[in-house]
């Protein structure tokens, strides 16, 4: 597995269950719709409202886990990154990113409270499972080059 090949089954993907901490320590997942950019950056929308933007703005840490949710799909990737909040210029190219993966995105813009939330990876562990053994490869921030 090459950092490129990563991003190609990264990419082959649309949704991803992330989790979050609230500032009471309690767990929060849901499942977000992604994309996802060369420097392996996500980049979701979300409603500033919403529990995970409230739990980011507390604690930047995040885990996604993409991938495994189809039966028989036995392949996913573990990942860990710092998300934060883009705006001006830092935003537009991955607004981009996400309007191709989701090219319905700009209707969602009118939307009260709308923000787009950025994960930079600081570790990604990409398992598959259909092998035997099975394939198990880790990639910290550093080595993540497509």
């Amino acid at each position: 597995m090459t950092p490129r090949a990563l991003l190609d089954f990264l990419r082959a993907h649309r949704l991803a269950v992330q989790a979050t901490v609230s500032p009471t320590e309690a767990p929060q997942a849901a499942v977000v719709g992604f994309a996802i950019n060369d420097q392996f950056e996500i980049v979701f929308d979300t409603l500033a409202s919403s529990r995970k933007a409230q739990n980011l703005r507390q604690n930047p840490k995040i885990a996604l886990v993409i991938g495994g949710l189809l039966t028989g799909e036995e392949r996913t990737a573990q990942y860990e990154g710092i998300a934060d909040e883009p705006s001006g210029a830092e935003l537009e190219p991955l607004k981009q990113v996400y309007y191709i993966a989701y090219p319905d995105g700009p209707s969602r813009l009118s939307w009260p409270g709308l923000i787009y939330v950025r994960v930079r990876p600081t570790w990604i562990r990409y398992s598959d499972y259909t092998t035997d053994p099975p394939l198990i490869v880790e990639f910290g921030a550093g080595q993540l080059v497509a």
